[in-house]
């Protein structure tokens, strides 16, 4: 049984005959050959217990809230030490042992070849029958989703690097020129859906060539960017905004993260005033729970909350008709965000308080009650110029 698992995971380090494509560029290839080398290592661990006729494992850091702390010093959230160790002769954890395996094959082909799919396609492409059995590697498309996660912190690689990306979420538009897969695009003339931000942004395949724009904008939602992108608010301020449908996607964040690092500039947030609002500010800002092993590549700590703020109705004079009454779920998670380190911060406290002591929440949208433009030709410059935010 030992031979026949470390022939299985020695599959993982074949090489496999490259498919005709255009030649890979340089860095990519680079950057791909670095992720290849940490699956290679992977395989080479459980080869070696194999050979030793011992019980081969794979050690996952644990990816859950116990195993995260906050860094108040860098400003965001990072992963602990505590591991959970998954081995192939604990029959409740061989069949997790022997997807992670599959996994990690499917990317080493990616990177040998230099290609990218779709976390959908990978599935697929892992899935069958095992022997005469009526047992399949993977039934659902969750299963192989969560092994992905697992061996994203396994290996200490974003699943972009592993080559694997999401459906493109989020669009973008403003004063600069990027080259994207060799195309150069000028994104502002990108019309008005604006360029749609892929999954996979990482400098090998995104490159920053002119930038005109003194800040980024991000926007919680399409609709609202919308109102932006045909107010042409990037044009007139000197800015780039980007949407990311709600909570951003991986690509979104690193886009952001990168155009603040090499770009040298600042974040501004717009969300809602709930506490899912809050939330996508604090993911920003601080990183996340799941991709705590990553912050320090996708987290932007001096990103500034522009709002919406629970002070924001009473300023603008936004009518109280527009309010919506806060959950019983809203409640709940205004108070979970209460208690996060990353808000302990006396502003964050107030502000959160005022809402739940005003008991409604207010949407983006709700300044439209004023005039459809209301938040692109007052509001928000309001709040810019006169540096009405929270960080």
């Amino acid at each position: 049984m030992a031979k026949k698992i470390a022939r299985t995971a020695a599959s993982v380090k074949k090489k496999t005959v490259a498919a005709r494509r255009k030649p890979a560029r340089r860095g990519e290839k680079a950057a791909r050959e670095k992720t290849a080398q940490k699956l290679v290592g992977l395989a080479d661990r459980v080869v070696a217990a194999s050979r030793k006729k011992k019980d081969p494992f794979v050690d996952i850091p644990t990816r859950a809230l116990s195993n995260v702390r906050f860094d108040a010093r860098r400003q965001i959230i990072e992963m602990g030490d505590n591991t959970q160790r998954r081995s192939f002769f604990n029959l409740g954890q061989a069949k997790k042992f022997m997807q992670t395996m599959l996994v990690a094959g499917g990317c080493k082909e990616l990177a040998d070849q230099v290609k990218t799919t779709s976390i959908r396609d990978l599935f697929y492409h892992c899935k069958h029958t095992i022997g005469k059995s009526r047992e399949n590697t993977f039934d659902e498309q969750t299963e192989s989703d969560a092994v992905i996660e697992d061996l994203e912190v396994a290996v200490s690689s974003l699943r972009e690097e592993l080559g694997l990306f999401a459906d493109p979420k989020g669009s973008m538009v403003g004063p600069m020129t990027i080259v994207d897969g060799g195309d150069v695009i000028d994104l502002s003339r990108m019309g008005t859906g604006g360029w749609a931000v892929p999954s996979i942004v990482e400098d090998h395949v995104i490159q920053f060539r002119t930038c005109k724009a003194k800040f980024v904008l991000l926007i919680e939602k399409a609709a609202v960017w919308r109102r932006f992108s045909e107010d042409r608010f990037w044009e007139q301020h000197k800015c780039m905004i980007i949407h990311g449908g709600g909570q951003p996607p991986r690509g979104v964040r690193r886009l952001v993260y990168r155009m603040h690092k090499e770009l040298k500039l600042p974040l501004y947030v717009l969300v809602d005033n709930d506490p899912w609002g809050y939330y996508i500010y604090s993911v920003l800002k601080q990183g996340s729970i799941n991709l705590a092993f990553e912050s320090q590549r996708m987290a932007v700590p001096a990103a500034r909350f522009v709002g919406m703020s629970s002070y924001d109705a009473e300023a603008f004079g936004v009518p109280p008709a527009v309010t919506i009454k806060l959950t019983d779920q809203d409640i709940r998670r205004a108070k979970e965000i209460l208690a996060y380190p990353w808000f302990a911060k006396r502003p964050w406290q107030r502000e959160i308080k005022h809402m739940l002591a005003q008991g409604v929440k207010l949407e983006l949208e709700a300044l439209s009650a004023k005039d459809f433009s209301f938040i692109t030709e007052t509001y928000l410059p309001t709040k810019i110029t006169g540096k009405k935010w929270l960080d």
